[in-house]
């Protein structure tokens, strides 16, 4: 059995947690701009000296709203300013935050609050309202409910609640949480059953802060800006919010909407995202070159990149090579680059493979995407690719003070300071997940000579064919997604005599597709899902896809869906994480097909 340790960080003392930082930086740095915030279109500097006075003033209307030293506190919004706000707030009355993914259903709505004994909930819009309405009357425990958005929003409305109480009401409240008490209640994204709350501790939160900074040293420095679209429900926004401001990084806040405005008008240094965003910078700027004619330039400029970060790898990159990236850095990079915000310097990845091609493409152009490996149940990540330590097909060593096993039948084992403790109210759970400090994560995986993991599977998803084959179906399904055309796919064949294949197709990309290929633009994907040139372009994934598998292992007949997978539908999570369950009952006939004599 293969182990590995990463050193430990100076310990967390008993009595610190994660406010802690908010009036550090406002005494010692009062002046630093902490954030920058998009108001009617302009961004506008907000000072750590401000922030803590905000901070101060929500905690001081939830004390005065009746939230005692331990009580749960929902907020439920997508990506702004006031959700980092709310989370600090919260913690300095000695609540504990309970994230709500802003797309969650009134019922998920209900679970969450319920489940956790929320005494209050924060939420961002009237259409949270209504949801939270529509349940209200099941959650007896729910004694409060604001709304960010509105004439009297909940900034107002708890800064005027708490306006007579004195100052020292929180500090006395903030003072008294110890490292050891629950921070944070964190619902897994529940592919099977009903989703389970992650109970994270302060000194979870802190010790993969100062893993983060150890990991990131030029990234989280004082200085450097960061803009945070992912939904910060997620641990991994989070985490990397904390940890930016913790290390005076300017943060901003923004959604998807206008990405590529925002982050051309924010310029960050660096960037935190999911690896369904890097594919899409990456064939945006395909398409394009292609469009205008230039796609043989930007396919030669692809091609030097990845050699040039494959060159790095072998220690020895030649002079012709040098000359012919210097070339395309000034005609092609420097586009992307300027996608990016042109000062963008690195990118942190996780949430799902990257790939080898888009990572040594990435590095190539001189934007090394650093990605890692994590669970909720580790306070994010708990393995990371850094400057120093990087290898292209893994997801790096542990981070600090964190330790990762093999066990016997493959399945990855984590310990240290940035594992929980427990799922809130949930003795089965915990005892299936914990074993003597060690939290089996449910995935397959390797650890090298050099403590480099690569994941290399999902023990729960593996399929065996009727002959008897294994085969982990996340190395395929990654790689058909990182096609332009293919938005989703799952793998299948549990008991089926050999490994088939549904598709959905990239909305955004598809009808730039139509236009190339002659086809109307009115026609849908299930217009021509039987279409021969259709076909053809998925067939060519589907082949890139069988390479990295043997010809058991191999996908031999598809079937092209006529819509996505989404979370209204059930078939995937807030953070696009497939319910294969729901996948299979929902398009049982189109699995059948593929079987079909």
């Amino acid at each position: 059995m293969r182990e590995y340790s990463a050193p430990a960080l100076r310990p967390i003392a008993d009595d610190e947690n994660a406010s802690d930082v908010v009036w550090a930086n406002a005494e010692r740095f009062g002046d630093t701009v902490s954030f920058r915030r998009l108001i009617d279109g302009s961004w506008r500097d907000v000072t750590a000296r401000t922030f803590a006075a905000e901070v101060l003033s929500a905690a001081k209307g939830l004390i005065a709203a009746g939230i005692e030293h331990g009580d749960r506190v929902g907020l439920m919004s997508k990506t702004r300013y006031e959700w980092t706000l709310f989370d600090f707030a919260i913690w300095a009355a000695g609540g504990v935050t309970v994230p709500i993914y802003e797309t969650s259903s009134a019922e998920q709505v209900h679970w969450i609050l319920s489940d956790s004994g929320a005494k209050a909930v924060v939420v961002e819009t009237a259409e949270h309202t209504a949801a939270l309405n529509e349940v209200r009357d099941r959650l007896p425990e729910l004694a409060h409910a604001w709304q960010i958005d509105g004439d009297a929003g909940a900034v107002e409305t708890l800064t005027a609640l708490g306006a007579d109480r004195a100052d020292d009401d929180v500090h006395t409240r903030r003072r008294s949480v110890r490292a050891d008490d629950v921070a944070t209640i964190c619902y897994t994204s529940g592919t099977t059953g009903r989703p389970k709350g992650v109970t994270l501790t302060h000194r979870n939160l802190l010790s993969e802060v100062r893993a983060d900074i150890d990991a990131f040293p030029d990234l989280m420095e004082s200085g450097n800006s960061l803009l945070l679209f992912l939904p910060l429900a997620h641990i991994l926004a989070r985490a990397i919010a904390i940890t930016a401001f913790s290390s005076r990084v300017t943060l901003g806040h923004t959604d998807t909407t206008d990405l590529v405005a925002d982050l051309g008008a924010f310029r960050p240094t660096f960037v935190v995202a999911v690896p369904r965003v890097f594919e899409k910078v990456y064939n945006s700027a395909k398409l394009k070159a292609h469009a205008a004619g230039k796609g043989k330039i930007f396919d030669a400029a692809e091609a030097t990149a990845i050699a040039y970060s494959q060159a790095t790898d072998a220690g020895k990159v030649g002079l012709g090579l040098k000359l012919k990236h210097a070339v395309f850095a000034k005609l092609v990079y420097s586009k992307l680059h300027a996608a990016l915000g042109g000062r963008c310097i690195a990118a942190v990845s996780g949430g799902a493979p990257l790939g080898t091609r888009l990572a040594h493409f990435f590095r190539g152009i001189g934007v090394p995407v650093f990605e890692g490996y994590g669970l909720t149940e580790t306070t994010a990540a708990a393995c990371v690719n850094t400057r120093d330590a990087f290898k292209v097909g893994t997801v790096g060593r542990p981070v600090a003070g964190t330790s990762v096993k093999v066990a016997e039948d493959g399945e990855l084992m984590l310990s240290g300071g940035v594992v929980f403790g427990e799922y809130w109210r949930n003795e089965q759970a915990t005892a299936e997940s914990l074993e003597d400090g060690w939290f089996h994560t449910g995935d397959l995986g390797e650890v090298d000579d050099e403590g480099f993991v690569k994941i290399t599977g999902r023990k729960k998803e593996i399929i065996v064919t009727a002959g008897g084959k294994n085969v982990a179906p996340s190395t395929l399904e990654d790689a058909l997604k990182a096609h332009p055309l293919i938005s989703q796919a799952m793998v299948v064949g549990d008991q089926r005599p050999f490994i088939g294949a549904l598709v959905t197709i990239d909305e955004e990309f598809f009808p730039t597709w139509k236009e190339q290929n002659g086809f109307s633009s009115d026609a849908t994907v299930a217009d021509l899902a039987s279409e021969e040139k259709l076909r053809a372009d998925v067939q060519s994934a589907v082949d890139d896809a069988n390479k990295l598998v043997s010809h058991a292992e191999a996908i031999k007949k598809f079937s092209i869906l006529p819509q996505d997978f989404t979370e209204a539908g059930g078939e995937v999570t807030p953070s696009m994480k497939l319910k294969r369950g729901v996948v299979s009952k929902n398009y049982a006939g189109d699995i059948d097909s593929l079987y079909a004599k």
